[in-house]
């Protein structure tokens, strides 16, 4: 699953490719929005840990990974 983060004050955004489930990165973005911690950590399929601050979260977009098609086929 595909996970988009904005942080505040950054150009790009974080792109992250995730086995996580969408209702796992939710609670994780809920509980670091009011949980003491105040860190988002998401882990990607490679094993990777992304740790946010809470306070520079502009947004967190949740979606499926898309299947990229290859080749010359009628669509």
């Amino acid at each position: 699953m595909e996970v988009k983060i904005g942080v505040q004050h950054a150009n790009r955004e974080l792109v992250l490719e995730s086995e996580q489930t969408p209702e796992e990165v939710q609670s994780a973005v809920a509980e670091a929005l009011t949980g003491k911690a105040g860190l988002l950590t998401l882990v990607d399929e490679k094993g990777r840990r992304l740790i946010v601050p809470a306070e520079k979260l502009a947004y967190v977009e949740i979606g499926e990974s898309e299947i990229r098609k290859v080749g010359f086929g009628a669509v």
